[in-house]
């Protein structure tokens, strides 16, 4: 009997004993993270807790001003935009090559005597005939300059049928991207409009009559034999003055608003400013 009240005695002390730790654990635990392990659903700093409305955590991330203004314009208006852009640097393009010496004295477009046919001018000049050469060079530019007046229809109508299925990403290109996208869809199809018309300028300022002159007092003074598609030649070097045109007006209205004289320019323009 003895033993038994010992033994029990010795039971009751352990318990309490083991209730004193864990008291004494709970209570360190409360004040060094604030966790009530008597009632932890309760505690109002748990790490559990929901951030309160308005902290960062809590927020939906902000969109950058970019997303939100390209975010107001439709696809339709930015389109609308480029091809406002693109028209206009046509226009003026082509009005200011279609000039006397739009394309001789304009040292971004001027047209140069072909590079497979350079050999020509060193010869002609050692010969003392080098006014024929900046005769021939003069000439194809007075083509440029006639045939280049005709084209604004051709560049206009490609423009006008172009689609832009990515339009957000050409707004939000390089300075020409609107001009170097046009002109790799186009580029061909203007080729093949504007060759008859650069032809007949050609004709009508006498170029060919001059070319045909020049390459035959060559041929004749070197014994070689060399010739030129010059219809080809003169008709990319213009669509590619025109195009050089273009991309000037175009990177103007990027990078200046006081060239943006349209409501749509002024809206479309003015939302890529914040990219």
């Amino acid at each position: 009997m003895k033993k038994t009240f010992i033994l029990a005695a010795g039971l009751l002390f352990s318990v309490s004993a083991q209730a004193q730790i864990l008291d004494i654990i709970k209570s360190t635990v409360k004040n060094q993270t604030g966790v009530d392990l008597n009632n932890p659903k309760t505690t109002p700093s748990t790490t559990t807790t929901k951030p309160q409305t308005g902290t960062a955590s809590s927020q939906t991330p902000t969109k950058s001003t970019s997303s939100v203004n390209l975010g107001s314009l439709t696809s339709t208006q930015i389109s609308s935009g480029l091809k406002e852009a693109l028209n206009l640097g046509v226009t003026e393009g082509v009005k200011k090559l279609g000039v006397t010496d739009g394309f001789l004295k304009n040292e971004a477009v001027k047209i140069l005597m072909p590079e497979k046919l350079r050999v020509i001018d060193t010869k002609l000049r050692a010969f003392g005939l080098g006014s024929l050469a900046d005769q021939g060079v003069k000439l194809l530019n007075r083509a440029a300059e006639d045939a280049v007046t005709e084209s604004a229809p051709i560049f206009t109508k490609a423009i006008t049928s172009m689609t832009i299925t990515d339009a957000k990403n050409i707004l939000l290109g390089g300075d020409n991207s609107a001009t170097n996208y046009l002109q790799s869809k186009t580029q061909a199809q203007l080729f093949t409009a504007f060759q008859p018309k650069v032809k007949a300028s050609l004709g009508k300022v006498g170029a060919d009559k001059v070319w045909n002159n020049l390459i035959s007092k060559y041929n004749t003074l070197t014994g070689q034999a060399v010739s030129t598609d010059l219809n080809e030649y003169v008709t990319n070097e213009t669509i590619n003055g025109v195009f050089k045109m273009v991309a000037e007006k175009e990177s103007g209205i990027r990078n200046n608003s006081v060239m943006r004289t349209t409501g749509i320019l002024q809206k479309v323009f003015g939302a890529q400013d914040q990219k």
